[in-house]
């Protein structure tokens, strides 16, 4: 797994702006995934950050990248909450709700649409592209909004400039640990 992909997929959260990201990364050997996984994690847990496989699947393996303490103000908000109850999880302890997120991506058919509630998407968007089916959306940028678009597209226009800045400074040589603000 490639320091470019945390880089692009990632930095809005090693910003300490946002909850976290996840991106997919193809593998041939899951143990060197895991590895690298470890070793990312030596390096951002000081930080406030953790890297976790989600799933491994087809040479494939989801990596998600996150910050505890933003993810359980997240999963504590009333329409969180009771999404994830809908959905099965039975505690917004956010290391139980990973498992059963993890339990859910390795066993449903269908892709666990509740995830965007781990990745700090507002609630009510979560919600909105639930119960919509995906469609009828007010707009799109990091995620389908349903909810405050005004003040959404704010926040998808700070995630960009974010991503475009944290990759040049990478370019330059800034490793990831100067990279990653400690929240």
């Amino acid at each position: 797994m490639s320091e470019e992909l945390l880089v692009r997929h990632c930095s809005p959260t090693l910003a300490g702006m946002k909850t976290a990201n996840m991106f997919s990364c193809h593998f041939n050997d899951e143990l060197e995934v895991k590895q690298s996984v470890r070793n990312l994690n030596v390096v951002l847990v000081k930080k406030g950050l953790r890297v976790l496989p989600l799933r491994f699947q087809n040479n494939r393996a989801l990596i998600y990248v996150y910050r505890p303490s933003k993810l359980s103000q997240d999963l504590k908000q009333d329409i969180a909450c009771r999404l994830l109850k809908k959905y099965g999880y039975t505690t917004v302890k956010p290391e139980r709700c990973i498992i059963q997120l993890m339990q859910r991506l390795t066993d449903s058919k269908e892709f666990p649409h509740e995830i965007g509630l781990f990745l700090g998407y507002p609630p009510e968007d979560v919600c909105g592209f639930i119960e919509n089916k995906a469609a009828k959306c007010k707009c799109v940028g990091c995620w389908k909004v349903y909810g405050d678009v005004n003040k959404v597209q704010k926040t998808f226009a700070k995630y960009k400039k974010c991503t475009k800045v944290y990759y040049e400074q990478w370019t330059k040589g800034k490793s990831i640990e100067r990279l990653t603000v400690a929240v």
